[in-house]
């Protein structure tokens, strides 16, 4: 498996996408504000994702 780098968008759990910032040893901390509804959602700013549980997109 390819782990994302910085920039990388990213896709997952169901769908949500975002902008990965920062790479650790076993996540990455991902920007969600990428999305077009995030507002919508009420998620918070940033998240944490296991390199197991995304996909890269772009």
């Amino acid at each position: 498996m390819k782990k994302a780098e910085v920039g990388n968008v990213i896709e997952f759990k169901d769908g949500l996408q975002g902008i990965v910032e920062k790479i650790n040893e076993n996540s990455v901390i991902v920007d969600l504000t990428y999305m077009k509804n995030y507002r919508e959602l009420e998620l918070e700013e940033k998240t944490v994702v296991n390199h197991k549980n995304y996909k890269i997109i772009g």
